[in-house]
């Protein structure tokens, strides 16, 4: 199944593209707030957000680190098939 259809691996994949964009902004600033607007535009806003909102955003890697460590525990003991 992909992260689309999965709503906790499409919150892990947000965060972590909020993550991943505030730490190369850290890096290269003028890179990312050239590119404003279009399609890397979205990587400037996921940099905003994660710098605005870092208590919050590092909480929730916090929560999803946990919660899929205990999905992960909980799937390997499970004796159903996956198909």
């Amino acid at each position: 199944m992909t992260a689309l259809f999965n709503f906790q691996s499409l919150l892990l994949i947000i965060l972590l593209l909020i993550c991943t964009s505030t730490y190369l902004h850290s890096i290269f600033p003028a890179i990312m707030d050239r590119n404003k607007e279009g399609f890397k535009g979205i990587f400037w806003k996921c940099a905003r957000i994660g710098e605005r909102l870092s208590p919050y955003i590092s909480l929730c890697c916090l929560f999803m680190a946990v919660r899929t460590d205990s999905f992960l525990v909980v799937y390997e003991d499970s004796d159903a098939d996956v198909f």
